[in-house]
């Protein structure tokens, strides 16, 4: 299977992206609530796979 790279977002288009929805927050905030939303998509992603490593040895 072929991996695509994907883009990441960038501060100013979180918190553009943000604002849209009006939510008003810094470019500072909006950074972090990146940092924040990529750790927990790494534990996501970990978990699950975990998981479906695990459903194959029962």
């Amino acid at each position: 299977m072929k991996q695509e790279k994907m883009k990441k977002i960038s501060p100013e288009q979180a918190h553009s992206m943000l604002k849209k929805e009006g939510l008003d927050i810094s470019l500072e905030q909006a950074e972090e609530v990146l940092v924040f939303l990529r750790k927990m998509a790494n534990i996501v992603v970990s978990n699950y796979l975990n998981q479906s490593n695990h459903g194959e040895d029962s």
